[in-house]
């Protein structure tokens, strides 16, 4: 049987979807990825961050979502990852390619790195559930309508998702990007997964109340505040050591 040629766009498709765990936001967008290098079905990726002392837990993350997601792509056998020009890259090298614990490369480290990374998904998620609501509110629909919102009433499609409101018959469109990034993260920390399910909720995983829903709002806001600050700041400084330009995150 002919072996499977790996196409390189495929790789970076694969790649495109790990997130930079503390600014919810793609290593290819952010540009981490330094180079792809494609031997038959061996597949090696090296990636910088913009500091030399950025979180081992967050390099971690990322290199191992990296070979893991490029280890799925069919045709491939192997996939190494070589973070470089990092305070930990000998120990986070070793451990994501010997598919080692965290904890066991790092005996010092402070609970389980799942424990980190439930802790941000559950941060981006509330700062996408922001731009969710913002895109709702513009539509004209209520806080008493957002609040009650379930899976089975939001359609999304490609450009438009379509919004069932029960007290009224109606169906509101409003654009499909930030209620599709939103329903994908609230996916991902396991808030949304069946069609009944409560769309929005508090920092807590609880059903937003009426008169709360302000004060949920503002410390969605908080949060997104919080990830924009800190992304800009990594920005400036990958383009100051590295040489690159970030474009800014809508």
């Amino acid at each position: 049987m002919a072996a499977i040629e790996i196409d390189r766009a495929a790789v970076t498709e694969r790649l495109d979807r790990v997130d930079d765990p503390e600014l919810d936001r793609s290593i290819v967008d952010l540009q981490y990825v330094e180079a792809v290098r494609i031997d038959g079905s061996v597949v090696r990726i090296e990636l910088v961050l913009p500091t030399a002392w950025c979180s081992p837990v967050f390099a971690w993350m990322m290199a191992d979502g990296a070979r893991e997601e490029v280890e799925d792509l069919r045709g491939v056998e192997e996939c190494t990852v070589e973070l470089t020009d990092h305070m930990h890259a000998e120990e986070v090298n070793r451990g994501v390619n010997e598919g080692l614990r965290f904890e066991k490369v790092f005996d010092d480290a402070d609970g389980g790195i799942e424990a980190v990374r439930r802790s941000l998904d559950e941060k981006a998620r509330m700062a996408r559930q922001y731009d969710a609501i913002a895109a709702l509110t513009r539509a004209d629909v209520r806080p008493e309508q957002i609040v009650s919102l379930r899976r089975t009433d939001l359609s999304l499609g490609d450009e438009r998702a379509l919004v069932s409101l029960a007290d009224g018959g109606l169906v509101v469109p409003v654009p499909a990007e930030p209620l599709a990034a939103y329903v994908e993260k609230a996916e991902t920390v396991g808030l949304v997964t069946e069609p009944t399910d409560r769309l929005f909720a508090t920092a807590d995983d609880e059903p937003i109340p009426v008169g709360g829903f302000e004060r949920v709002q503002h410390r969605a806001r908080l949060a997104k505040t919080n990830i924009s600050g800190q992304g800009g700041i990594c920005a400036e400084l990958h383009e100051a050591r590295n040489g690159v330009t970030i474009e800014e995150d809508e």
